[in-house]
């Protein structure tokens, strides 16, 4: 990793903070920087969710990192209960800085310490999962920016396996924290398209479709349970 340049450091670090559908998010743990990507399919997440015909909608932010998707839930749908998951001590302090930020009501939020669903409380299940995992093949880091590859955490970055050992993972289990017809909001790179739908069809999943992001390249998958 080569000497960092003070003009490769993250204007979002420096400033301290990224705004992500309307919500201001706190970075001064230097979590993953939220992305207009994922800004993107979070939108229409939360359009699902308020489309829901039931109260006491619960979801579930996991590989939190800065806890953008799932704060920004929270706040376009007062009322809906959002935990959050992440692996990283340092992300669940920066996601609890986020509530604070948002002014998000802390008896509708949880924050839990662990790798994927190792910490959710048995019996809990969710509307929604919304998942960023680390999806980046280590054998690309050449191709990484050097402010992503010098700055941002690794291990919200990279995964084994061509970058989806996270995703694996997570598909073989998620479907078991999941309400009957619950979706699952998924990013991933655009390349790793035929194997995911392999992966989701491999664990049963009810449905699924596949969507670009607003840079037309293939983003993002719905899954329903």
């Amino acid at each position: 990793m080569g000497k960092n340049k003070e003009s490769d450091f993250p204007d979002e670090y420096r400033n301290g903070f990224a705004m992500f559908l309307g919500c201001r998010i706190d970075l001064s743990a230097r979590p993953l920087i939220p992305r207009p990507e994922t800004e993107f399919w979070v939108e229409r997440a939360i359009g699902d969710l308020k489309n829901l015909k039931r109260s006491g909608a619960r979801a579930l932010d996991i590989f939190s990192g800065s806890g953008c998707a799932g704060i920004a839930v929270a706040k376009n749908l007062p009322g809906i209960r959002v935990d959050f998951s992440d692996i990283d001590p340092g992300a669940v302090g920066q996601i609890k800085i986020n509530i604070r930020e948002n002014n998000i009501c802390p008896e509708l939020v949880n924050a839990f310490e662990g790798g994927f669903f190792d910490k959710i409380p048995k019996g809990i299940l969710y509307d929604a999962i919304l998942a960023n995992p680390p999806y980046i093949d280590p054998a690309r880091i050449g191709q990484v920016q050097r402010s992503v590859l010098d700055y941002e955490p690794h291990q919200a970055l990279f995964s084994g396996n061509g970058g989806l050992e996270a995703i694996e993972i997570f598909l073989a289990q998620a479907g078991n924290f999941l309400r009957p017809e619950g979706f699952i909001y998924l990013e991933f790179d655009p390349s790793q398209k035929r194997r995911i739908a392999g992966i989701i069809r491999e664990k049963k999943y009810s449905s699924f479709q596949f969507f670009k992001d607003q840079f037309s390249r293939w983003r993002f998958v719905k899954i329903i349970n």
